[in-house]
């Protein structure tokens, strides 16, 4: 590894981010077992990160505490929950407009994620819907409707996989 590329491996004190905090290997460990089972119990996770479940019980709470863990939730099937048409929907918004347009989607239904990002569009949001009819009316009449939005392109999703850990394996 050269020197260029080493402040990129975990453990040598890199952060990702102005605010990210610096986690240890048992950090990781914690936050990879509660992705892949938020249900399982502090003494099982103890016994998986090789910590006691006092230790368990201390990093759980100050990881919450500093915002990494952000809360708990139940992962669910939207296909079998009755939605199974979801769509990638890129909008281009008016500089400026970011702030309306968040809260705008932030009450549509179906719309379960957004994001601003940079490149050719300015927002990414995952809408899931029950049907084509439910997500063309939200994409061509709710999102064209707001304020600020000044087009959109929809990537219907075919398959989709999470990856191994979350990403924290």
């Amino acid at each position: 590894m050269s020197d260029q590329t080493s402040w990129l491996e975990p453990g040598s004190g890199w952060r990702t981010g102005r605010s990210a905090r610096d986690l240890d290997e048992v950090d990781r460990r914690i936050l990879s077992e509660l992705v892949k089972d938020g249900r399982l119990s502090v003494r099982a996770l103890a016994e998986r990160a090789h910590v006691s479940r006092a230790n368990a019980y201390a990093r759980i709470d100050r990881l919450v505490a500093d915002g990494v863990i952000t809360g708990f939730a139940a992962q669910v099937d939207p296909e079998r929950a009755g939605l199974g048409t979801s769509a990638y929907v890129l909008l281009t918004i008016q500089q400026n407009t970011w702030r309306d347009v968040a809260a705008a989607l932030s009450e549509l239904p179906y719309v379960q994620h957004f994001a601003l990002v940079g490149g050719d569009f300015d927002v990414l949001a995952l809408v899931r819907a029950p049907d084509n009819a439910a997500l063309r009316h939200i994409v061509l009449e709710r999102i064209h409707e707001i304020d600020g939005v000044r087009g959109t392109r929809t990537w219907l999703i075919f398959d989709e996989h999470d990856g191994p850990g979350g990403g924290w394996a």
